[in-house]
C-alpha cells in the first residue's frame, strides 16, 4: 500500500496541523515540518488513531503514487521574438527548480561557456549518505559532506561545488553519483532551460541563463515510484531556496496521478496552492495524458427511457493484475451499487454504509472501502480493489449498475489508475474524456498545460482535459496549451530524441514564465510579476488554433502559448 513501508512496518502520511509537531518527534515517531502547517510524519500503525486524536492534528492523508505522465516548438510559442531580438530574455537571475526523475548533470546543456555547472543544488532523494560517502576517500571539503537538505532527512543534496568539482574529475560519479535513469527529467530540463552548448545551439531551451534547482524523486528502494511526500519535500526546499537566495522562483512538474476527487481539494493540491503564494512563485503542471486513456466515466442517476439503471461498462484487459477503482459522489446521495463480473456474478452494495468490505467474485477478490467527506471536500468516495485470487484479475467486462435511492446531487465520476500502469485493454467502454486532468494540475493557483501537435495546429487527443464550463468562467483549466507532439530534446549521453506528453508541453511554459519574470523582477520592470499575474498574462497573450471556434475551453484553455503575446507592452 501506498506509504506504508513494510521493512519498518510504520505509515508515512500527510499531515495538517496546527502549532508544533516537534515536540512529539522521537524514536517512534518521525516528523518532518514542511511549510504553512502541512508535515510528514512517519510512525506505526499501533499509533495512527492516538496520533490523530491529537489536538494539533486537523487531518490525515495517506500519500499518492506519481507517474511521470525544441526549435519549433519555440517558433510556434512566438519565444524568439523576445529572445534573440529585443528585450533579449535569456531567464538570468531566474531560479527553475525541475522536480521530477533527475537530469544528466555532465551534459553540456546545462553548463555555463566555460564549462561551471549551471545547477545551483542537486538533491537526489534516492541516493543514501553513507554509501555516498564510501565513494570519497580523497575529499574532506565542507562541499563534499553527504547531507539531505537542512530539515529533511532522505536523500544527498549536492552543491554547484560539488557538481564543479565532479565536471572536473576523471570519475565524475564518485563525487556525484546522481544518474537520470529515465532520462525523462533530463528531457524536460533541456526544453526549459537547455544552454545551447550542444550541437550549435539545435537543442537551447527557453530560458538558457536560469539557474537550476534539481530533485530527483523518489526514494532509495529499487523500482518504486515516487510518492506525494517526496514531492511535497521537493517543493518545500525549492522554496525555502528561493527564499534564501532571495531569487524568483518557477517550479516545473511533468507528473502527475488520477487518485482524487479532481476539485483541487486534496491535501496535496492546497499545499501546492500554499507553495504558489510563497515568495515569488510561479507553478507549472501537465494537464497529464488521460484525456484519450479511458480512464475516466462519468454518469447520472437518470434511468433512460426504457427506465433502466445507468450502467457503467469497464473491460478488464488480459493478463491484468491488480488495480482500482475510484467512485466519487456527493455524500448526500446514497444509492444501491449491482457489481457484475465478466462470467455473471452479481455483488449489491449500499452506498449509505460505511468501512471496509471484503468479497470474492470468480477468481478475483475484492476489498471495498466507503469513505466519507473530508474537512476539505464534500464529496464521498468509494473504492474497489481488484485483487487477483492467482496471477490475474478475470478477463472480460465488469459492470456498476448505480441504482438512485435518494438523490439530490445527481451525478458522479469513475477513475481508474494512470493509464500507464493498466494492460491496454483495461478502460471504460464509454469513457468521458472531461474533468482528466490528472492531480496536481487541479491545484487553483499552479499553471495548468496542456498539449497540442504544432504540425496540425490541433489539440493533441491525449491532453488532459478540464470541467465543461461556461467561456465566461475564469476557472477553466487547462490555461493554455504548448507543444507537446514529437518535441526534439536531448535524453542523457547527449542522444537526442522525439518525445510526446504534456510533460515536455509544461517545459515550454516553465520557461517563458522564467523570461516573463526576468523581465518584470529582475530588470525591474515590474516587480510583482509572479504567481496569478504570470498567468494571467501568458493566458491573455494565447494564440488561436484552427481546431478550436470557442475560447477559453476546456481542451485548449484560452489557447496556444504565444510568449511574444504576453509580454507587457
Amino acid at each position: 500500500d501506498v506509504g506504508y513501508l513494510e521493512e519498518e512496518k510504520r505509515w508515512e502520511l500527510i499531515v495538517k496541523y496546527n502549532g508544533s509537531l516537534q515536540p512529539l518527534s522521537g524514536d517512534l515517531i518521525q516528523v518532518e515540518e514542511l511549510i504553512a502547517g502541512y508535515a510528514i510524519v512517519t510512525l506505526p500503525e499501533s499509533l495512527i488513531e492516538s496520533f490523530a486524536e491529537l489536538p494539533e492534528v486537523e487531518y490525515i492523508e495517506k500519500p499518492k503514487r506519481l507517474y511521470f505522465s525544441v526549435l519549433d516548438g519555440k517558433q510556434t510559442s512566438c519565444i524568439p521574438e523576445v529572445t534573440v531580438r529585443d528585450p533579449f530574455l535569456s531567464g538570468k537571475g531566474v531560479l527553475m527548480a525541475i522536480l521530477d526523475s533527475g537530469i544528466d548533470y555532465q551534459s553540456p546543456e546545462f553548463q555555463e561557456k566555460g564549462g561551471k555547472t549551471r545547477i545551483r543544488y542537486l538533491w537526489d532523494q534516492t541516493l543514501n549518505p553513507k554509501e555516498v560517502d564510501v565513494l570519497l576517500t580523497d575529499h574532506n571539503e565542507e562541499f563534499m559532506q553527504s547531507l539531505p537538505p537542512e530539515g529533511f532527512t532522505q536523500g544527498v543534496m549536492f552543491s554547484k561545488e560539488r557538481i564543479d568539482a565532479a565536471l572536473q574529475s576523471t570519475a565524475p560519479l564518485q563525487l556525484v553519483p546522481s544518474v537520470d535513469t529515465s532520462g525523462h527529467g533530463t528531457a524536460v530540463a533541456t526544453i526549459a532551460a537547455g544552454s545551447g552548448n550542444f550541437m550549435d545551439g539545435r537543442f537551447q531551451g527557453v530560458a538558457p541563463e536560469a539557474e537550476l534547482l534539481i530533485v530527483k524523486l523518489g526514494n532509495s528502494r529499487p523500482n518504486s515510484f515516487p510518492k506525494t511526500t517526496e514531492l511535497m519535500r521537493g517543493l518545500t526546499f525549492a522554496a525555502r531556496t528561493a527564499l534564501q537566495l532571495s531569487m524568483p522562483l518557477v517550479i516545473n512538474l511533468s507528473f502527475g496521478n488520477t487518485y482524487g476527487v479532481h476539485d483541487g481539494t486534496s491535501l496535496v493540491e492546497r499545499f501546492l496552492d500554499n507553495i504558489a503564494e510563497l515568495g515569488r512563485c510561479v507553478i507549472c503542471v501537465g494537464s497529464g495524458n488521460e484525456g484519450a486513456a479511458g480512464g475516466h466515466a462519468a454518469g447520472t442517476f437518470n434511468r433512460d427511457a426504457q427506465g433502466n439503471i445507468p450502467r457503467t461498462e469497464l473491460a478488464v484487459g488480459e493478463y491484468q493484475a491488480s488495480f482500482s477503482v475510484q467512485l466519487w459522489k456527493e455524500y448526500t446521495d446514497t444509492f444501491r451499487i449491482v457489481l457484475q463480473s465478466p462470467g455473471g456474478q452479481i455483488l449489491q452494495l449500499n452506498s449509505a454504509l460505511s468501512g471496509a468490505m471484503r468479497y470474492r467474485m470468480e477468481d478475483t477478490e475484492l476489498l471495498i472501502y466507503q469513505g466519507e467527506p473530508t474537512p476539505y471536500s464534500v464529496r464521498q468516495e468509494i473504492y474497489f480493489d481488484f485483487l487477483p485470487v492467482n496471477s490475474y484479475v478475470n478477463q472480460g467486462v465488469w459492470s456498476f449498475m448505480i441504482e438512485p435511492v435518494q438523490v439530490e446531487g445527481g451525478g458522479y465520476d469513475f477513475y481508474l489508475p494512470s493509464s500507464s500502469v493498466l494492460s491496454v485493454e483495461t478502460r471504460f467502454f464509454q469513457s468521458t474524456p472531461e474533468k482528466t486532468l490528472t492531480i496536481p494540475s487541479t491545484a487553483a493557483r499552479v499553471i495548468t498545460v496542456g498539449a497540442y501537435d504544432t504540425y496540425t495546429e490541433a489539440y493533441a487527443d491525449f491532453s488532459g482535459r478540464g470541467r465543461n464550463m461556461p467561456p465566461s468562467s475564469v476557472n477553466i483549466k487547462p490555461d493554455f496549451v504548448a507543444p507537446g507532439v514529437n518535441i526534439k530534446t536531448l535524453s542523457p549521453g547527449n542522444v537526442p530524441v522525439a518525445v510526446s506528453g504534456t510533460s515536455f508541453a509544461t517545459p515550454f511554459a516553465s520557461g517563458s514564465a522564467a523570461l516573463l519574470m526576468e523581465w518584470g523582477i529582475v530588470r525591474e520592470n515590474d516587480p510583482f510579476l509572479y504567481g496569478e499575474k504570470v498567468k494571467a498574462y501568458l493566458r491573455r497573450g494565447a494564440r488561436t488554433l484552427r481546431s478550436e471556434s470557442v475560447y477559453p475551453n476546456n481542451r485548449v484553455g484560452w489557447g496556444a502559448l504565444c510568449l511574444a503575446g504576453s509580454l507587457p507592452d
